[in-house]
């Protein structure tokens, strides 16, 4: 792990969040990276441009999956990245072999409305664009009753739809579900064999939470 700032926070906010010297960021990667083989990379809370250009600079260079999951807002609403990042992100999808964006994100991502299916689709065909070998625009914040994620990869464009399950424990779903993609990807999984597998286990946690706290 590559800590990038430290929050103090809980279900229903954030409070406060500290973003660590660039240079420190630095030092853990180079740290994790000169003792291990990395098997897959899976970006999250990068808070400032500076460190997204770091993260950016860093995966360039590695021969491994990278799934880039655009962090920008809390599940509480709170904001987790400031403006001047957004635009130094184009860099990091570039790197990416799969980002993993919720509707909200791939709008503020490719400068467009994404409001339905058909939205997600084009903003995920933007993202790869920009470079990344695949794109997943998750449905959970798109109106429908079913659930409908969009992976665009270039040339193809798969649905994988799914009951929307009615819970308020979603803190950190976008986080889940990315990291267990990534980990079928640093298995040797296929974009469509990962994405389901990491889909199907955020079904199941959502589904059989644990209820902590006031909030989500």
């Amino acid at each position: 792990s590559v800590v990038t700032s430290v929050t103090a926070q809980h279900t229903t906010g954030v409070y406060s969040t500290h973003v660590l010297p660039v240079d420190e960021v630095a030092a853990q990667f180079d740290a994790v990276a000169g003792d291990f083989d990395l098997a897959a990379v899976k970006t999250g809370m990068l808070a400032t441009r500076e460190v997204v250009d770091l993260v950016a600079d860093r995966v360039a260079d590695l021969d491994a999956p990278v799934v880039v999951d655009p962090v920008m807002v809390a599940a509480s609403g709170d904001r987790l990245l400031d403006e001047a990042a957004e635009s130094a992100y184009a860099d990091l999808v570039a790197e990416a072999t799969l980002v993993t964006p919720n509707a909200d994100e791939a709008a503020v991502l490719t400068d467009r409305e994404v409001t339905d299916v058909d939205a997600a689709e084009a903003a995920g065909a933007a993202l790869v664009d920009l470079g990344a070998d695949a794109a997943l625009v998750t449905g959970g914040h798109l109106g429908d009753e079913d659930v409908v994620d969009v992976l665009v990869t270039d040339g193809a464009v798969r649905h994988l739809t799914h009951d929307r399950v009615d819970t308020d424990a979603s803190h950190g779903s976008g986080c889940t579900l990315s990291s267990a993609v990534a980990t079928r990807l640093a298995h040797g999984d296929d974009f469509e064999a990962a994405v389901e597998f990491g889909v199907d286990l955020l079904g199941r946690a959502l589904r059989y939470n644990v209820d902590v706290g006031e909030g989500p």
